[in-house]
């Protein structure tokens, strides 16, 4: 619950209640926050008990953290009915980026004539059939087209426009 509280914040808070409420009443003070933790914890089981009852026995094993959207989901991930583990292994991202990287930069790649071959679509086959040509390279450089001007170049000077 305060997970994120250091020594130097607790120190702080002793020295503050000590301040606040002095020596002789901090005593008192602390078993009063504590019986009252005490009646709230109990109070939060026995709700939580009434409504496993009222359930009935098929929900025996019902769990209220299990209401909590992202442990729910932790724990269908984990489930294995719907086979999510092996489409998780069986997907390797890094060499899918390494691919893309390759066909980007028009280099061969081991891993892309594998893919090719395994049937996936993507690899060294779709790149000699992106540009035509048996050569396997994408021209991905842009030019200029013919009489428009690069766009590193500065515009043409015209003294009439002036």
């Amino acid at each position: 619950m305060f997970n994120d509280i250091g020594a130097l914040e607790i120190v702080t808070l002793v020295i503050l209640a000590v301040l606040i409420f002095g020596p002789d009443k901090l005593p008192k003070l602390i078993q009063d926050v504590t019986r009252t933790i005490r009646k709230i914890r109990q109070f939060s089981d026995s709700a939580k008990q009434d409504i496993r009852n009222e359930l009935g026995p098929e929900f025996k094993d019902f769990e209220f953290e299990d209401l909590n959207p992202k442990k729910f989901i932790r724990k269908q991930m984990e489930n294995d009915d719907l086979g999510l583990k092996e489409i998780r292994n069986g997907f390797d991202l890094k060499k899918e980026m390494a691919e893309v990287a390759d066909a980007v930069h028009g280099r061969e790649s081991d891993s892309a004539e594998d893919s090719g071959s395994r049937g996936t679509g993507s690899g060294g086959s779709s790149t000699t059939s992106a540009n035509g040509s048996g050569g396997g390279r994408i021209d991905m450089e842009k030019r200029p087209e013919p009489g428009k001007p690069a766009a590193g170049d500065p515009p043409p000077f015209d003294a009439d426009a002036t």
